[in-house]
């Protein structure tokens, strides 16, 4: 009995003095968090959609303190965020804000489908059993992952099955852009001026291209040619806007035949 005794007060005194000595060593060696890590993250929007580029709030808020950020990362949180930003870091706040933008208007009555999908209704693995439900490579495959990623509810499929973004909602964060296999939803600028393809087929082959789609780009050239301040060119066979030479005039929403080219922010 005495043993077990001794060996109690034993063990109590050792936890004791080990105790005391993890407290002594924890504030001797502490490293003290820069007060500004706390107040950034009261001020996001702790959405962690990782529209900043890192994987939550917490980290875009100790990557603004350690490495430098950029104020205006957090997408989510828009222009009133990125100058609460700017103030606590001493920074310049950049209200650029972005929405997000579905390059393809191939819906079920615009494209032609390949057939009856019997998988997983997702479009991740439709991409990888058939190359994706369309006829046309680059079409929206319409089983809504980029609406599961959206954290803000701005996204819908509609009746016609291709998503519908909510731009008073989206806040452009990119992780329906992440989520979509086909990479046909980008990111631009919710200022926007000029207008823009909403077509991701690069194929040349023009048959193929007018049976598969309805509104698909066919490579004319005819925006091109027509745009009166040479504000348009073609990359990787599709019509790009220069931004800073288009005046929005409407031109080339004219003249596409096949109603490609539209306005995204008006």
């Amino acid at each position: 009995m005495n043993i077990i005794i001794s060996t109690v007060i034993i063990s109590f005194v050792l936890a004791l003095v080990l105790g005391c000595l993890l407290g002594f060593f924890k504030k001797v060696f502490a490293v003290q968090e820069d007060e500004r890590i706390g107040k950034l993250i009261e001020i996001l929007p702790n959405a962690n959609c990782g529209g900043c580029g890192y994987a939550g709030c917490a980290a875009y808020a100790a990557a603004l303190v350690n490495d430098g950020a950029p104020c205006n990362g957090c997408t989510a949180g828009g222009a009133s965020v990125t100058a609460k930003v700017a103030e606590i870091m001493g920074g310049t706040a950049d209200d650029t804000s972005y929405i997000a933008v579905l390059a393809c208007q191939g819906c079920n009555e615009n494209a032609v489908k390949k057939g009856e999908y019997t998988g997983l209704k997702s479009c991740a693995a439709a991409n990888i059993a058939i190359n994706g439900t369309k006829l046309c490579a680059s079409g929206c495959i319409g089983y809504g992952d980029c609406v599961a990623a959206c954290k803000f509810d701005a996204i819908r499929l509609d009746e016609n099955g291709i998503p519908v973004i909510n731009r008073e909602k989206c806040t452009g964060c990119g992780a329906c852009a992440k989520a979509c296999p086909k990479k046909i939803i980008k990111k631009v600028n919710a200022k926007r001026t000029a207008p823009m393809v909403l077509c991701s087929v690069t194929s040349d082959n023009k048959p193929a291209v007018l049976k598969n789609c309805k509104v698909s780009c066919i490579k004319c050239h005819k925006c091109e040619k027509d745009c009166p301040q040479g504000a348009i060119h073609f990359e990787n066979n599709l019509p790009v806007h220069d931004e800073a030479k288009c005046v929005g005039c409407g031109t080339c929403i004219n003249s596409c035949v096949r109603k490609s080219i539209q306005f995204v922010t008006k």
